[in-house]
């Protein structure tokens, strides 16, 4: 009986993982903000600090909606929560397609920073219904693997709208769009139909007792980590075309492919890193990435050379990749009896992709793109700082 009931659940489980790797997938939705505001600004004429307000809108709403999500999970349960995240996802991407003004993208930014905060926030305790143990945190990371791939294609796939057979349909760049609406509609009806059996809810907590967590010295820190890893993150991937278009002359469709770049990277590490941490302590790997995303300012600040800032970008990718996983891991082990506050707190220190970008445009828009850069290398000497903090 046991040889007859052990392939049946290994592929019920494959069952489930295959759906939830299409929302990780939908998570990744989230990135094509850098590429989308540098498009907008150049059919709006907008100057670094407006196009920035656009990514700065999105990670806005994960300070607001990543610990109601907790709560609302409690209540209606975690694939509710992420179906619920998928569907503003799919409107989040149709609002464009209704017109291209700065308001009506304002409002599909602001749409996709809610969905994807809630998606953040209940996604990976989903997960956690179908794998445990030592499993969980390489399904994870598969995840965020996947989640990448979503990130670097963005910007090809919104070149390729502009430049090829779709611009007589009117589309133009905003084809990226329609792509990925089509994807979210089709993981809406994928794990909806998937059965999931889930946890008892968690002990319910408050806004207030989650936030009394930042009085705890490397819980803090922790956060700040995480706006900081989000913030060169977003930031990263806004200016890398900017760079190459001031100090290059490059057209913005040529340029875009710096985004690209940054993203293999970051896939190429979050698919190395699960194999790295087997051998290397987690302090060592992060300082390692530090220094590599530290380098890469310099390279960023001086460098005229095409094929040298697409180095530097590429740094920043490889670096930046495990940073999240790793502060992530650190919270919850340094407070183990209440994950899923901290796990809520972690998520909205997302907030990290509002606050940089924003002071980079004003940055930029007084300085140039070295400006901007100034910005982030501040976020990546916070990071060293932290990696004395981490522990053994």
């Amino acid at each position: 009986m046991n040889n007859t009931t052990a392939p049946t659940m290994k592929r019920s489980s494959l069952m489930q993982i295959v759906p939830v790797m299409l929302c990780f997938f939908a998570m990744g939705f989230v990135d094509l903000v850098g590429t989308a505001s540098n498009y907008v600004q150049k059919d709006l004429g907008l100057s670094d600090s407006q196009a920035n307000l656009f990514p700065s809108l999105v990670f806005f709403w994960f300070l607001i909606f990543s610990v109601p999500t907790g709560m609302l999970m409690n209540r209606i349960g975690r694939k509710k929560t992420v179906l619920i995240s998928l569907v503003i996802t799919a409107l989040s991407l149709l609002v464009p397609l209704l017109g291209n003004s700065y308001g009506f993208m304002l409002v599909a930014f602001s749409l996709l920073g809610i969905g994807n905060a809630i998606m953040q926030t209940s996604l990976n305790p989903l997960v956690s219904n179908l794998i445990s143990g030592d499993k969980l945190a390489s399904t994870l990371t598969f995840g965020q693997f996947v989640k990448a791939i979503a990130s670097f294609l963005a910007p090809i796939l919104a070149t390729w709208g502009a430049t090829t057979v779709l611009p007589t349909f009117g589309l133009g760049w905003r084809a990226l769009f329609v792509i990925y609406a089509v994807v979210s509609v089709l993981s809406i009806s994928v794990l909806a139909a998937t059965p999931i059996k889930e946890e008892e809810p968690d002990k319910a907590s408050s806004v207030v007792d989650c936030l009394k967590l930042l009085g705890i010295p490397f819980v803090l820190l922790c956060f700040l980590g995480i706006m900081c890893h989000v913030g060169i993150d977003v930031g990263t991937n806004t200016i890398a075309p900017k760079i190459i278009m001031e100090r290059l002359s490059l057209p913005l469709e040529t340029a875009a492919f710096a985004t690209s770049v940054y993203f293999i990277f970051r896939t190429a590490g979050c698919f190395l890193g699960a194999f790295i941490l087997r051998y290397l302590s987690p302090r060592i790997f992060f300082g390692f990435s530090v220094i590599l995303m530290l380098a890469a300012m310099a390279i960023l600040f001086v460098g005229e050379n095409l094929t040298v800032l697409y180095i530097g970008i590429a740094m920043i990718g490889f670096g930046n990749s495990n940073i999240f996983p790793i502060i992530f891991s650190q919270a919850l082990l340094a407070q183990p009896k209440v994950k899923n506050e901290v796990s809520g707190l972690m998520i909205m220190g997302l907030f990290g992709g509002t606050v940089f970008p924003l002071a980079m445009g004003y940055a930029a828009d007084a300085m140039g793109q070295a400006g901007a850069v100034a910005v982030m290398t501040i976020g990546v000497l916070y990071l060293i700082y932290y990696t004395l903090k981490i522990k053994k």
